[in-house]
């Protein structure tokens, strides 16, 4: 092949990956547009159930000995008439947990309270096997599911069931709110990346009528559209995203309160949220493959055909932008020869486009949330690092959901029990599983720090912001997951 040919190869490669970069980013602009069009349309009930339905309260646990006793004290002052609420416990564990959660529940049945321990020993099916089996002794017309990390209101199960009287109402979703964000610089990204998803992605689908996603915990379902679309399904690691879409298809409306929120805690290590992260972007992936095609030949409308894509898709992105960090410095070296016009004309408006989408995207979301704007501003550098140095992380995700054979392990993400930031994390027992990601990370930093390098000496200015912020996300998501794992 002639230096000629790989010459456009590369510069062609490069800019169709900016161009697809760019289309991701005039999706999640225009999801800011639809949160502001439909801003003011908020749910509100048909009517108050009179009597009111009993409802069935589901807390799927797997090892959980620091946070579990939380949970149920959190569940217990929960204000709904005792005879018409069941607490199910469904403990998977095979640590202290057990013992932990059986003298909880023992203690709380005594005060009167509807609550029983299930025990698997199998874990078959993980968390969508565990809902699955309690749903076979469950007596609720509904059922509310909460993960072991979360801290319910007493009004939660008040503010969401009454929607239910529209019967063609599958699913009440409420908004995740972090009650360790202050914790550390890595829970505030995080939490202003879930703010932007639950603020504005949330949102702008359910009131603009595109379909999205019940998010495994914090939310109520109507029993029989659990059972309509087919039950808990664990073929994909993303079972409630998985079982929202079908539901969906079978025509069951889904309703999110933005303004209804329930406290859970963040993950406060790096490999934990690196865990998380690969769980949720392998599991959409997987749905996507399972599901994507039936959507696409479906009756629903072409709008929610085409946010379903963006939806499910998105996590292509990180594979395309590992593959275009990766280009940059060839790409800075063959520019080199024809001077800046076209990095002027093509490359630049997209990567301002692409930014400005992330800018516009979590200021709003933080300022919807009555959070201060400008704190948001100095931390979305490091923010949109963050989400770089994820890259080789989620690409290994969106290929293993690509390539691989079956699901996988539903590997939960570990909680320590940590609100408050002079509470440590270090001598507690779990922790997330070591990689060899990380050093893949740490040779990322070092190349773009190199990039950086010769990209000054040759004064290609232009190009410093945007290698600075790759050098930037590897380097800290790297070095953070190494010296934690230590």
């Amino acid at each position: 092949m002639s230096w000629f040919t790989v010459e456009h190869v590369v510069l062609g490669t490069y800019l169709v990956i900016l161009l697809t970069l760019a289309l991701y980013g005039f999706h999640r602009s225009m999801l800011v547009w639809l949160y502001f069009k439909n801003k003011r349309a908020d749910p509100q009930p048909l009517s108050l159930f009179s009597p009111k339905p009993r409802v069935t309260i589901q807390l799927p646990l797997f090892n959980e000995m620091y946070v579990a006793a939380r949970l149920l004290d959190s569940i217990s002052e929960i204000d709904y008439p005792h005879h018409l609420l069941e607490i199910q416990v469904l403990d998977d564990s095979t640590d202290e947990t057990q013992n932990i959660c059986k003298q909880k529940v023992a203690q709380l049945a005594a005060t009167g309270l509807d609550i029983v321990y299930i025990h698997r020993v199998d874990r078959s099916g993980f968390k969508a096997g565990a809902l699955a089996n309690g749903l076979k002794t469950s007596k609720g017309e509904f059922i509310m599911v909460f993960d072991a990390d979360f801290l319910p209101t007493p009004d939660v199960v008040e503010k969401t069931v009454h929607f239910f009287t529209d019967e063609k109402v599958g699913m009440v979703q409420v908004r995740w709110d972090h009650v360790n964000r202050d914790y550390s610089r890595l829970t505030e990204l995080q939490a202003m990346m879930l703010d932007g998803h639950f603020v504005i992605e949330h949102t702008a689908r359910y009131r603009s009528g595109r379909f999205f996603n019940f998010n495994g915990t914090a939310g109520i379902w109507r029993r029989s559209a659990i059972d309509d679309a087919g039950g808990w399904s664990h073929d994909t690691l993303t079972e409630d995203m998985d079982l929202s879409y079908r539901a969906q298809l079978k025509g069951w409306n889904f309703i999110y309160l933005k303004d209804v929120v329930s406290p859970a805690e963040l993950p406060v290590e790096m490999n934990a949220f690196k865990s998380q992260q690969f769980r949720w972007a392998k599991g959409s992936i997987q749905v996507a493959k399972k599901l994507l095609p039936q959507i696409l030949r479906s009756k629903v409308s072409f709008s929610v055909k085409l946010e379903a894509f963006f939806h499910l898709t998105n996590n292509f992105a990180y594979p395309l932008l590992l593959l275009m960090s990766m280009l940059l410095l060839p790409n800075l070296l063959l520019r080199a020869r024809h001077g800046w016009r076209e990095v002027l004309v093509i490359d630049l408006p997209l990567f301002f486009g692409t930014t400005l989408s992330v800018v516009s995207f979590y200021i709003t979301s933080q300022r919807e949330i009555q959070r201060d704007w400008r704190a948001t501003i100095k931390r979305l550098p490091l923010m949109m690092s963050l989400g770089i140095g994820l890259c080789v992380n989620q690409t290994r995700a969106v290929f293993e959901a690509l390539f691989g054979g079956n699901s996988g392990e539903f590997v939960r993400t570990p909680k320590h029990g940590v609100v408050r930031k002079f509470e440590g994390w270090t001598a507690k027992k779990y922790r997330g599983a070591k990689t060899v990601v990380p050093w893949v990370e740490v040779t990322f930093a070092i190349y773009f720090g190199v990039a950086t390098v010769l990209a000054a000496f040759a004064g290609h200015w232009i190009s410093m912001p945007f290698l600075i912020l790759f050098a930037m996300g590897f380097g800290y998501v790297g070095v953070l997951s190494l010296h934690q794992t230590r």
